[in-house]
C-alpha cells in the first residue's frame, strides 16, 4: 500500500511496462497479429475514452446511464445494506455514484482500475461526496487475478459492479472463466451488478465504433503512440488506419489498425513487417442476447435474479447471486 505523506493511498499493482512488452511481442508475432486492449488505457487513451462516451453514436454510456438513473433505487434495494462494493474498472466513477447514492449505508468501496491517473482522481471525488465510507482504491490490471485488500469494516456480502460492458471483450469461454474468479471474490452470500450490451442491428454498433469525429481512430491508433513511448518501437502512426465491423457470426464488433503502407516495425530488437492493408486486431467486443449471457453466467456459478434495459432494448444491467 502506497501511504506517501499527503497523497491517497492506493493498492499500486498496476503491469510493468515488461508485461506490455512481453504481450505486444507475443500479439504482434501472431497470424493476425494483434495488440492487447487493456493497454488503450494510458492517460491520454482514457481522456480519449471519456470523449467517445459523449459521443452522438456511442449509446452504450448514456444508455447504461440512465437505466442506473431511473432503476439505481431497485438495484440498491436487491444489493441490500452494508454491503462491500467492488466495482471493477468503474472509470470516472459517474454510474458508481448514482448506485452509491441509493445504497442503504455501504460499509466498503474497492474500486479497481488499470489507469492510475483516473482511479486517484476519481478516488479523491469519492472520498469527498461519501466521507463515512472506507474506500480501498487498487490500481491493477483485473482482467487477471488479483487480490483484494482487506478492510477494516465488516460488511454485510460482497457485491461486484462491473459496469461499461467490459465483459464483451471476452471470447465466451474466457468470459466464463473470468465470472467463475468473480464468483470467487463473492464468497458464498455474494451478487454481481454488470453491464452487458445487446445484439442489435449492426448500423447502430458500426456507427458507435466509427464515429464522423474520429475520436475512437485516435484512441485506437494512441495503442501505437503508447507503444512507442513505453517500449521504444517505431510505428508510423500515420501509416496506419482504424477500421471496425460488426460480425454477425460471431456476434462481435472487432476493431483493427490497418496498414496504409508496406511497412517495418522494430520492438527491442524484434522485427514486424506489415503489407498495405494486413490489419492488427485491436479489440473483440461481444454483443450478447439476454438469454444467451443468462446462460453464459449461470455456466459460472450465478443464478439471474433480475435484468434492467432501456426501451430500445439497446443494453441490459444483470443482477446475479452466486449459486
Amino acid at each position: 500500500m502506497n501511504h506517501e505523506p499527503g497523497r491517497l493511498a492506493v493498492l499500486d499493482l498496476e503491469p510493468a511496462k515488461s508485461d506490455f512488452l512481453s504481450e505486444a511481442i507475443a500479439g504482434l508475432s501472431r497470424r493476425p497479429p494483434t495488440l492487447p486492449c487493456k493497454y488503450f488505457y494510458d492517460e491520454r487513451g482514457a481522456a480519449l475514452f471519456q470523449k467517445i462516451c459523449d459521443l452522438p453514436e456511442y449509446y452504450i454510456t448514456r444508455t447504461e446511464t440512465a437505466i442506473l438513473r431511473l432503476h439505481a433505487y431497485e438495484m440498491a434495494q436487491y444489493i441490500g445494506p452494508r454491503s462491500e462494493l467492488i466495482g471493477l474498472g468503474t472509470g470516472a466513477g459517474t454510474k458508481t455514484r448514482i448506485l452509491l447514492e441509493e445504497l442503504e449505508a455501504p460499509a466498503v468501496y474497492i474500486p479497481i482500475d488499470i489507469s492510475n491517473q483516473q482511479l486517484r482522481q476519481s478516488t479523491a471525488l469519492f472520498r469527498r461526496l461519501f466521507p463515512g465510507l472506507e474506500i480501498l482504491p487498487v490500481c491493477t490490471d483485473y482482467l487477471e487475478p488479483f487480490d483484494l485488500p482487506a478492510p477494516e469494516r465488516n460488511a454485510a456480502r460482497k457485491v461486484v459492479y462491473f459496469p461499461g460492458s467490459t465483459i464483451g471483450n471476452f471470447e465466451p469461454e474466457e468470459a466464463i472463466k473470468f465470472l467463475r474468479r468473480i464468483v470467487d471474490l463473492c464468497e458464498k452470500n455474494g451478487a454481481l451488478l454488470i453491464g452487458v450490451d445487446l445484439q442489435k442491428d449492426r448500423h447502430v454498433l458500426e456507427r458507435a465504433y466509427n464515429d464522423r469525429a474520429g475520436v475512437t481512430a485516435q484512441f485506437n491508433v494512441n495503442l501505437l503512440v503508447r507503444a512507442n513511448r513505453e517500449l521504444g518501437a517505431d510505428f508510423n502512426p500515420s501509416r496506419w488506419r482504424h477500421y471496425a465491423i460488426y460480425n454477425s457470426g460471431e456476434g462481435r464488433i472487432e476493431i483493427y489498425l490497418i496498414s496504409e503502407a508496406d511497412q517495418t516495425v522494430h520492438i527491442a530488437g524484434r522485427v514486424f513487417h506489415f503489407r498495405p492493408g494486413e490489419k492488427i486486431i485491436t479489440e473483440f467486443s461481444y454483443k450478447h442476447t439476454p438469454e444467451g449471457f443468462t446462460a453464459l453466467a449461470r455456466a459460472a456459478g450465478f443464478e439471474f435474479v433480475r435484468m434492467w434495459t432501456d426501451d430500445a432494448r439497446l443494453f441490459g444491467v444483470f443482477y446475479f447471486t452466486v449459486l
